[in-house]
């Protein structure tokens, strides 16, 4: 389901100064500070980001990688609403699940000294702990969407194949009274499904 905009009416905004703006933000190479900024909202962009991670505007996708990394550098979600954050502007957007996928990860060790860091489609990695926790939700037919969260309360989608590699590494465990099947990461247990409803 596609999380709703904070209004119907779109605004129609000079995407390059948008840009302009987030580039003169991130001048120094790192992350912008935008949990920082509040800056006066400015209406609702017809841009998405989409379950695969693909981003559109306007109905079209977003295919310069460049481009898409700019913007989810000054991604912002508050109140359950996803925004676009300069120090001068913030405009709404749409997420249809989560607004970064996990394409792939890499673990060294194992059991509760294993370390597990995810790289985004995005070019962030992020190492699964007690600050980056796994989760994993279950639609009403049992079928996992598992997330490791990224920032400032931004998630990735954990994309498919990277689930399967990483259900290859789980466990049971006993977790807060329950036989669970999980995942060790940087000394903490992230449980996937409870070991009673396995099936071999």
């Amino acid at each position: 389901m596609t999380k709703a905009m904070s209004g119907q009416n779109l605004v129609t905004l000079d995407a390059e100064n948008l840009i302009a703006s987030a580039r003169a933000a991130q001048a120094d190479g790192k992350l912008p500070p935008v949990h920082l900024w509040n800056p006066p909202f400015c209406g609702d962009l017809d841009m998405e980001i989409r379950r695969d991670g693909t981003w559109f505007y306007n109905g079209t996708p977003i295919g310069r990688a460049p481009l898409v990394r700019l913007f989810s550098s000054i991604l912002k979600l508050e109140d359950g609403k996803y925004f676009l954050v300069t120090p001068v502007e913030k405009v709404g957007i749409r997420v249809e699940d989560a607004p970064f996928v996990a394409q792939d990860f890499e673990a060294a060790g194992a059991g509760p000294g294993q370390v597990i860091t995810f790289t985004t489609h995005v070019g962030d990695t992020v190492i699964a702990g007690r600050e980056h926790p796994i989760r994993v939700v279950r639609d009403p037919s049992g079928e996992p969407s598992p997330y490791v969260m990224v920032r400032a309360g931004l998630e990735a989608l954990i994309d498919r194949k990277s689930f399967y590699r990483l259900v290859d590494l789980g466990e049971a465990h006993r977790h807060e009274g329950v036989d669970w099947f999980g995942v060790w990461s940087s000394g903490e247990f992230f449980p996937i499904i409870p070991v009673s409803e396995l099936t071999l």
